[in-house]
C-alpha cells in the first residue's frame, strides 16, 4: 500500500466514522460545539498515532496468545497519558469530555487498525495511517461540531478559549441576537439526522466519481480502438 492510498483511505474511503461506522457514540454525543469536537478530535489523533507507531515496533516480538492483550494496554496507556495532558493544560474542557476521552480505549478503530494494519506493516506506514484515520474522524467531529453549533447555538467558535486560552475568547462570531437557534440541532435526535446527512452526501459524491471514472474508461477503451 502506498502512502497516497494510505491518505485516501483515511479521509475518505475507509473513513472510520462514514465508512466504518466507529465511534460514534462520542462523534454523536460531544460534537455540539466546534471547540469539543476539536479537543477530542485532537486527542484521537494522538492516541492513533501514537499507538500504531509503537504497535508497529514490537510487531516482531509479540505472540498470537498476547498480541490483543498487549495492544489493549497500549492503547489504554497513550488515553491515560492525552487525559492527564488535558487535565494539566485545558482543565475546562477535560471537565466537559472527560468521560469520552476515556472511552477512546473502547473505540474500535484503535484496536481495529493496531491489529489490521500496524501490526503488518513498518512504522512509517503505520504511523501515517494513525494520522490519517485520526484526522478522518477529526474533520467528521469538525464538520459535526461546526453545523450543530451554528444551527442549534448560531454561534461559531466559542469557547474555544478553553483549548486555545485567553487569546482566543474573541473568536466567538454570533449569528443570532439572542445566542439561540434551532434547538433540535444540539440535542441527540439532532445528530443522529445530520449524520444520516453526512453519509448519504458521501454516497452520492462516490457514487457520482465511480460514474465519472467508468466513463472516462469506457472514453479511454474508445479511443485505443481507434488507435491503428
Amino acid at each position: 500500500m502506498t502512502s497516497k492510498q494510505i491518505i485516501q483511505d483515511g479521509l475518505w474511503s475507509n473513513n472510520p466514522a462514514l465508512v466504518q461506522l466507529l465511534g460514534l457514540c462520542p462523534l454523536l454525543a460531544v460534537s455540539n460545539t466546534v471547540a469539543t469536537s476539536l479537543g477530542l478530535g485532537l486527542a484521537t489523533v494522538m492516541v492513533l498515532g501514537a499507538s500504531n507507531c509503537l504497535v508497529a515496533l514490537i510487531r516482531n516480538q509479540v505472540d498470537e496468545a498476547t498480541r490483543l492483550p498487549l495492544f489493549i494496554l497500549i492503547i489504554a496507556g497513550f488515553v491515560t497519558c492525552v487525559d492527564l495532558a488535558m487535565q494539566a493544560w485545558s482543565f475546562e474542557l477535560h471537565q466537559r469530555i472527560s468521560l469520552f476521552i476515556a472511552l477512546i480505549v473502547t473505540n474500535c478503530t484503535l484496536l481495529g487498525r493496531a491489529e489490521s494494519f500496524a501490526s503488518k506493516n513498518p512504522v512509517i506506514y503505520s504511523l501515517l495511517d494513525g494520522l490519517m484515520m485520526g484526522t478522518g474522524f477529526l474533520l467528521v467531529l469538525l464538520a459535526m461540531g461546526f453545523c450543530r453549533e451554528l444551527l442549534g447555538h448560531g454561534t461559531l467558535f466559542s469557547q474555544m478559549d478553553l483549548l486555545f486560552g485567553d487569546t482566543a475568547k474573541n473568536w466567538t462570531i454570533q449569528f443570532t441576537t439572542d445566542g439561540q437557534g434551532f434547538l433540535l440541532a444540539v440535542l441527540p435526535p439532532g445528530a443522529f439526522m445530520l449524520m444520516g446527512l453526512f453519509l448519504a452526501l458521501k454516497n452520492i459524491v462516490d457514487e457520482r466519481l465511480l460514474v465519472s471514472a467508468r466513463a472516462r474508461d469506457i472514453q479511454r477503451v474508445r479511443i485505443d480502438l481507434r488507435t491503428p
